[in-house]
């Protein structure tokens, strides 16, 4: 675990969330319900840090929907700030991508 996980996970325990707009959108397009992303954040796998996005530091997670089926969640902090838990993106990994266990880019 890290630490940039473990406070994303206490912000979105405490409720201290936000929703980006291109986040929305992207949960639309793959058909993912955000109860699932939110609910599942504790249960992720780390795949990717980037302490250094310019608008804050985030992680890639593996979560897995209701169906087992995998999600790639970004969460973030704002620049800056200690607070809300930003969800940036969620989105259906490509395969094409992606190794079997979706946590290595091909």
């Amino acid at each position: 675990m890290t630490y940039l996980f473990n406070k994303i996970v206490d912000l979105i325990t405490s409720g201290d969330i936000l929703v980006s707009e291109h986040a929305y959108d992207e949960l639309i397009e793959d058909d993912i319900k955000i109860r699932e992303v939110i609910e599942g954040t504790t249960h992720g796998e780390v795949v990717e840090k980037y302490p250094d996005y310019p608008k804050g530091p985030c992680i890639l997670l593996l979560q897995h929907d209701s169906s087992g089926a995998p999600i790639h969640v970004v969460w973030g902090v704002p620049k800056g700030y200690n607070r809300p838990a930003v969800l940036v993106t969620a989105y259906r990994p490509d395969p094409d991508r992606w190794d079997k266990s979706f946590l290595w880019r091909k």
